[in-house]
């Protein structure tokens, strides 16, 4: 799960980790009003949406002036932001973050972030901080400092100073930055998150270091631990499918292809995406019913793939364990029944109640592909929607 800035910042704040003074509004007016509570001009007017890549999109400007502050929070709030992160489409904005303005020196770099392959937690930083570290660890990753961490031992004083050490930060600024660092990584597990970002993390003149800007990402698995994380949801930032699927207990995620998919295990699922894009198709989202979903759950996953309108065709690869295939099988009628298909189906079905939930499928006068094996049902989609 993602929160808006404004949202990562009380947290940081909660751990004592400084950020710049600043409020939010949803209107030019209460943007003045916060701006008039500050220490004084300039400030920053910060567009509040789930994306980077917003001060490219022009929605983060800075204003000298009341004045300043309500045209360009007019500018701001209503406006359809685009970044490399939202797409094409962009994101419609309706909350600012009205910020002091700070004398800056330098940017940085800083983030805590988990690392399965290694089975640490990594500390990323980076001196070349600010909108383009994506450009960065592109071309120039020796740029990128990593530490790891042991989860078992934690965070020690040497981790610290290797990353403070990396960044060439003078002993006045590592004064402040070990101890800051040390708050982040106990904010990370505390919460268990699977992002922790401060972009930029800012040197002041007054050698002193400000989180400027902050992306804070939560595991999902987790949020039952993390009541008031929860309430900071906003679903209106989030995919329209992806929220009615959570409604129903489905891991749905929408991506940008054609060839809808349900699937019974997150690693059968993307191995089925992986072989739709070997047969020349693209996936059109990432659909895991469970292996103990109910013939309900089907039906609501089927009914989320169709109101998809770039699905022009469905895979269904289903291996039946713990979700029968005549479960299976009974989903997708009553789905069909209540919602109509419009668009070609193939299944792949094996495993338990195999030729039960074939019967099922027969038996339904729907207009339904059979496949083989997997790679025929890859294919034969694929040919479809081509």
């Amino acid at each position: 799960m993602k929160i808006h800035e404004y949202q990562a910042k009380k947290l940081l704040r909660k751990y004592n980790i400084p950020v710049p003074d600043g409020g939010v509004a949803q209107n030019s007016k209460q943007a003045v009003n916060e701006a008039l509570k500050l220490n004084g001009f300039p400030v920053v007017v910060k567009a509040q949406i789930h994306a980077g890549g917003r001060g490219k999109g022009g929605g983060v400007k800075p204003a000298s002036s009341a004045d300043e502050v309500k045209k360009v929070s007019d500018d701001i709030i209503g406006m359809n932001l685009v970044t490399h992160q939202t797409g094409p489409e962009g994101q419609r904005v309706k909350t600012v973050l009205v910020e002091q303005g700070l004398n800056i020196d330098k940017e940085l770099y800083l983030s805590v972030i988990p690392d399965r392959e290694t089975a640490t937690i990594v500390i990323m930083a980076s001196e070349a901080g600010g909108m383009d570290i994506e450009a960065v660890a592109d071309e120039t990753p020796e740029k990128i400092i990593r530490v790891h961490i042991d989860p078992l031992t934690g965070i020690q004083p040497y981790h610290c100073r290797e990353a403070a050490f990396g960044l060439n930060l003078s002993p006045a600024v590592i004064k402040h930055f070990n101890p800051m660092l040390t708050r982040l990584y106990r904010l990370f597990t505390d919460y268990d998150c699977s992002l922790a970002e401060i972009n930029p993390l800012v040197v002041t003149k007054e050698e002193t270091v400000i989180a400027l800007d902050a992306k804070i990402n939560f595991d999902d698995n987790a949020l039952f631990r993390h009541k008031d994380i929860l309430e900071c949801r906003d679903v209106d930032e989030e995919d329209p499918l992806e929220v009615e699927a959570s409604k129903y207990n489905l891991n749905y995620i929408n991506m940008d292809g054609n060839v809808g998919n349900m699937v019974n295990g997150a690693g059968l699922a993307m191995a089925t995406m992986d072989i739709i894009k070997l047969a020349g198709a693209e996936p059109a989202n990432f659909l895991d019913v469970g292996g103990g979903a109910s013939s309900e759950m089907v039906e609501n996953g089927f009914r989320i793939i169709l109101s998809d309108e770039k699905v022009k065709g469905i895979l269904i690869n289903i291996f039946g364990g713990i979700l029968r295939c005549d479960v299976l099988a009974k989903g997708v009628v009553e789905a069909a029944e209540k919602t109509g298909i419009n668009v070609p189906v193939v299944v792949r079905m094996e495993g338990t109640n195999v030729e039960e939930g074939r019967k099922i499928l027969d038996e339904s006068d729907l207009n339904l592909v059979t496949a083989r094996d997997l790679k025929d049902a890859a294919q034969k989609v694929a040919e479809i929607v081509r």
